[in-house]
């Protein structure tokens, strides 16, 4: 099968993007930025033991690999080593052979674990641990607003886009699943759109009551990623 394909920067790394992902924005380096102070201050904040096990970060709907990748080969600069190990899951199997092309181009496909899986749902990985970490960059779009945007025209799959009515669908079912998905000082930190902070809080006041929320603006001074916990959660 041919791809339309393209390379897009991301994070200072050129990436292979065609129609099996969403193309990686520059908005999502705000997600990137804050998923490393948590690894950083996780590795350097507490002693840790020298037979602990990696510090797991789990990229949910990983798409081109981008986020997962651009974390990886940053950790691998700032020295972190072997101290993090990498999970990524897509519900599309072609999305997953594009993130693994991009994860081998740049040469951190040995420390990410590829799987897919339905979101957050341990029980679609035999043997997977909960993750210290979860990020996501799940669809959000509204249903009725994707055929109107400039993107609808382009090779991007209308899966990567389409976030249902409201446009958190996806995100909600992710709610659901996080009390699993995360260990039990874990933190899990999710793009959304910059008008969806209220709409995303609420969720979690009804769905995940005791959960601490924390939102991060993205260059443009918009909430754009939204950062949970159990309770006060240790960051």
């Amino acid at each position: 099968m041919s791809y339309i394909r393209g390379l897009k920067e991301f994070y200072g790394l050129v990436f292979s993007v065609d129609e099996r992902a969403l193309i990686p924005r520059p908005e999502t380096e705000t997600l990137v930025e804050r998923a490393l102070e948590v690894i950083g201050t996780r590795l350097t904040g507490t002693p840790r033991s020298t037979d602990a096990r990696p510090f797991l970060t789990w990229d949910v709907g990983t798409g081109s690999g981008a986020i997962c990748i651009a974390l990886a080969v940053e950790c691998r600069r700032r020295g972190y080593g072997r101290e993090v190990a990498f999970r990524a899951t897509d519900i599309s199997a072609d999305a997953m052979a594009l993130a693994t092309e991009n994860a081998v181009a740049h040469g951190v496909a040995d420390v990410i674990a590829f799987a897919k899986a339905d979101l957050a749902d341990l029980a679609d990985i035999q043997g997977a641990d909960p993750a210290d970490l979860l990020v996501a960059n799940l669809p959000y779009i509204p249903s009725t607003v994707v055929p109107q945007l400039p993107v609808a025209a382009s090779f991007e799959p209308f899966l990567a886009l389409d976030g249902g009515p409201d446009g958190l669908a996806l995100v909600r079912r992710l709610l659901a699943q996080l009390p699993s998905a995360l260990a039990a000082d874990g933190v899990a930190l999710l793009e959304i759109g910059a008008d969806q902070a209220d709409g995303v809080s609420a969720e979690v006041a009804t769905g995940l009551p005791g959960w601490s929320v924390m939102l991060h603006e993205d260059l443009a001074g918009r909430p754009r990623v939204v950062e949970l916990a159990r309770g006060d959660g240790a960051r």
